[in-house]
């Protein structure tokens, strides 16, 4: 009988934690992300998602807990970095440089350089290679830094805010470049995508990392995340027999009517209660609001004892 070979998590942490003096930026993140994934990293602004990616890129050293990215520690050494694509937000490059001149320079700072692929996705995209960067419009200049970014070949693409600047079009260009690069991989590149447009991500994501108030507020498998969650609508009554049974995520009353996105464990008994399936924005939005009601309330309570 053969035994089938299990393959380690693209990313794993536990009790990951980073603090700026008094200010915790992430709190004792745990979280796997399976190798081959998509996976969308939310949250509202300040939720720890930069801090996040930084310390997985290994760019910065957690306060406390561990964290595992194909299989060892982020660390700054040529052989990890070789494996890791790391865009930031504000899309670093030379501005007087050409695509070109970036490409070049790529190939004597990457073991892995592919700078035929590079060529051929801003060929496809028709972006000039012989204009300075800066001169190019915003969706162009994202576009050569995801192909600078891929030509490193990486297996763990990390990606920080990348649609911040773009227009619908530029935005709908630079998923269609991602999911390419995703399809050509064959499951050998893992992709962790931080982003406020929920209704992108639901394109091209099969994974999710919900950060508020510093914290984890839910992560998994999305499809299984939908199917474990429900908008339960009836009554505007106690809901202690429903907690007893479901965790309540977040609830909403008006005129008598109640609506409650809650996570099942076990079929809604109760016929008063109509199930409904949920979206993704509908589960974020729940899971950010109760995130940032525990961290409001935590700060009060804190400022109260000091």
């Amino acid at each position: 009988m053969s035994m089938a070979i299990e393959t380690p998590e693209a990313i794993e942490t536990h009790e990951l934690s980073k603090r700026y003096r008094r200010v915790s930026a992430l709190t004792e993140c745990t979280v796997t992300v399976p190798q081959g994934r998509v996976c969308a990293l939310v949250g509202p602004n300040g939720a720890g998602k930069t801090t996040l990616l930084r310390m997985l890129a290994g760019l910065a050293s957690p306060t406390s807990g561990t964290a595992s990215v194909l299989g060892g520690a982020p660390r700054q050494d040529p052989t990890f970095l070789s494996e890791v694509g790391f865009l930031a937000q504000e899309i670093p490059m030379y501005r007087r440089l050409s695509a070109e001149d970036h490409i070049r320079i790529g190939t004597h700072l990457n073991q892995r350089w592919d700078a035929s692929l590079a060529h051929t996705r801003l060929a496809e995209l028709r972006i000039p290679l012989d204009q300075p960067v800066g001169t190019l419009s915003g969706g162009q200049r994202a576009q050569v830094a995801l192909a600078l970014t891929l030509a490193k070949r990486p297996r763990l693409l990390l990606l920080d805010e990348p649609f911040a600047a773009l227009d619908p079009l530029a935005r709908q260009n630079f998923l269609a470049t991602l999911t390419s690069a995703v399809t050509d991989a064959a499951g050998r590149l893992t992709l962790v995508l931080s982003s406020h447009l929920v209704t992108d991500l639901e394109r091209v994501c099969d994974h999710i990392i919900l950060l508020a108030g510093s914290r984890v507020q839910i992560y998994g498998d999305i499809a299984a995340l939908l199917t474990e969650h429900k908008v339960l609508v009836g009554p505007d009554r106690d809901t202690v027999p429903i907690g007893q049974t479901h965790r309540v995520v977040h609830t909403m009353a008006t005129g008598g009517r109640s609506t409650r996105l809650v996570r099942l464990d076990g079929p809604v008994t109760d016929p008063a209660y109509q199930a409904e399936d949920v979206t993704l924005e509908e589960l974020v939005l729940a899971y950010m609001g109760a995130g940032e009601a525990s961290a409001a309330k935590h700060l009060t309570t804190v400022g109260e004892e000091s």
